[in-house]
């Protein structure tokens, strides 16, 4: 489960490793919908093997053991739906958001 402090660290942009029950999944949320309420999730993209990999996680979920963040961008973000970034190399990502 995770704590309040960093569901609330959890925004667009953001580089994050989760640790599931399974293992790990490094990437970057590129949304959060439904803000707190129990239906509440965060999406992370990364790139696996050459392949890009989205997962969708509830925030309030058992299988979720913690939630590391790793980066923050440094700068602000004007989207709150990241999905352009599907798109583009990781080059042109850390560009944007300075990741």
């Amino acid at each position: 489960m995770i704590d309040k402090e960093t569901i609330a660290q959890l925004k667009p942009g953001t580089r994050v490793k989760v640790h599931e029950k399974n293992g790990i999944f490094n990437g970057i949320i590129l949304s959060r919908k439904h803000g707190t309420e129990p239906g509440a999730t965060f999406t992370v993209r990364s790139k696996i093997a050459d392949v890009g990999v989205e997962k969708i996680y509830p925030i309030y979920t058992p299988n979720i053991k913690k939630v590391e963040i790793l980066k923050t961008p440094r700068r602000r973000v004007r989207r709150s739906k990241l999905y352009y970034l599907r798109s583009l190399s990781d080059k042109k990502i850390r560009q944007k958001l300075g990741v």
